[in-house]
């Protein structure tokens, strides 16, 4: 018997032809083609099929089913995944939600070259081919008082790249505390091992000593390593060795002293502890002969990777073979370049990351108060039923660098905190699914919508999402 009612049930669904003439799946043909939504409606009748074959208990007929399921899904495959969101979590710098936001220089510079061709590898002075690096090198050098400089697509190709150029089966001392983990399983180990080069650890997780490096050196050894820890902190009884230590080490041995900066600091905000967050600058007058950076860090520019330091090291790089793999495209390019010159010219307060980092709690506040009137006029227009169960006002936060940058630092800010009897994770779930997603903190069951991080126009696509949780029928 209940083969026959499953059978009666799969002898429901429509056909192909049926769905695929219905007026909701034509209206994908021009974004989708026709064939597309013919492959998408047949994963949707077999994920289907499976189902009803598995036993599941249907919440619609057959026939409703496949149809909405068919719609639900061309309309997820029609839409771009990679998308602008609202960042209203207080964190600067936050890896899953693509890290620093371009000024508007770099995104003027970046579209400038997308769609049209450019001077990538072409000079016109010497009517012949040229060198992608020489765009940014001269700025680089600039900003950080680097003999040379070389460019790749982020710090984790920086670090094997430069690696694999000066160490290749020979060995780089590391201190045992700087062996990290970094996001997205980036082990410093393992691109150790990547670039050929003999991984020598050294000291304890908590201490390392100059005298460490020191009785480790032999005649196989080329590199002296220092890892920034990024989101690594450790406190109480720690011992590292300083980097002019181990910049005069390095001299004494005809060694190379290379530095993973990972921040890529190249202006110290105005924070009461960023002076624990070294600037590239620092770190080569220290002696570093090789540092390594982020762009869309601290730096606030595009995502890139830079190499700065001695000129013959950074020859060394450029003649590498691995470089062509870890080159970067035009659009980067042209970013990093626009964002660079910012710093030259001293305008780097228009870079969005700076100027979020340095934004005094008074600018916050008024900033607060204006998303709270943003937010308490959609309530002024909502159902009285729906208005009624929500709350608006301003709270104190707390706010983070985020990118591996001051791990252990948080500093003072102002945010609107949402609160309903739906509770705050229903909310945040409304918050991220609408139109433009809006991600917000939680706290105390509360929604936190931190002002540091918007952005120009922010509010009002804050205030357009919260208009669609309202609307949500309820249940929803």
């Amino acid at each position: 018997m209940a083969n026959t009612n499953t059978n009666n049930i799969l002898r429901s669904i429509p056909a192909m032809d049926e769905l695929l003439n219905a007026p909701w799946a034509a209206g994908f043909y021009d974004r989708l083609g026709r064939e597309t939504v013919k492959s998408i409606i047949a994963e949707t009748l077999d994920d289907l099929k499976r189902d009803i074959c598995g036993g599941a208990q249907l919440t619609q007929p057959a026939a409703e089913l496949a149809a909405n399921r068919a719609e639900h899904l061309l309309h997820t495959r029609a839409a771009s995944s990679l998308k602008p969101v609202v960042n209203a979590t207080g964190v600067v710098i936050h890896t899953n939600l693509g890290r620093a936001p371009l000024a508007d220089e770099a995104r003027q510079a970046a579209d400038a070259v997308s769609g049209a061709y450019s001077t990538l590898e072409y000079s016109p002075a010497i009517g012949g081919r040229d060198e992608r690096n020489t765009h940014v090198e001269w700025l680089v050098r600039q900003t950080t008082g680097a003999e040379a400089a070389l460019i790749v697509n982020n710090n984790a190709a920086a670090v094997l790249l430069a690696l694999s150029a000066t160490a290749a089966g020979h060995e780089v001392i590391v201190s045992c505390g700087e062996l990290v983990e970094i996001g997205g399983s980036f082990r410093i180990p393992e691109i150790l091992s990547f670039s050929g080069a003999i991984m020598k650890p050294v000291g304890c997780t908590n201490s390392t000593r100059i005298s460490d490096y020191r009785n480790a050196i032999t005649e196989n050894t080329t590199v002296l390593l220092k890892v920034h820890p990024s989101n690594y902190h450790m406190e109480g009884f720690v011992k590292t060795a300083s980097r002019e230590e181990l910049a005069e080490l390095a001299a004494d041995h005809n060694l190379i002293f290379m530095e993973d900066l990972g921040s890529g600091l190249l202006h110290q905000p105005a924070l009461p502890f960023a002076n624990r967050e070294p600037a590239v600058r620092d770190c080569l007058k220290a002696g570093s002969g090789i540092v390594t950076f982020s762009g869309d860090k601290l730096l606030g520019g595009p995502q890139i990777g830079v190499i700065a330091g001695s000129k013959n090291l950074v020859d060394m790089m450029k003649r590498h073979q691995l470089l062509r793999a870890l080159r970067v495209d035009k659009m980067t390019l042209a970013a990093f370049e626009a964002t660079l010159r910012l710093y030259i010219s001293g305008r780097q307060a228009e870079i969005p990351v700076i100027r979020m980092l340095e934004s005094d709690k008074s600018a916050l506040l008024k900033k607060a108060r204006v998303l709270r009137r943003a937010l308490r006029d959609v309530l002024k227009t909502a159902d009285a039923l729906n208005a009624g169960n929500f709350t608006v006002s301003v709270i104190e936060t707390r706010d983070a660098a985020g990118g591996g940058s001051f791990p252990a630092d948080t500093f003072p800010g102002f945010g609107v905190e949402i609160r309903a009897a739906a509770g705050a994770a229903t909310m945040s779930a409304g918050f991220r699914t609408a139109r433009v997603p809006v991600i917000a903190g939680i706290q105390d069951d509360g929604l936190v919508l931190h002002v540091r991080t918007l952005l120009p126009g922010d509010e009002k696509l804050i205030a357009a999402a919260f208009a669609e949780v309202l609307n949500k029928p309820r249940g929803c």
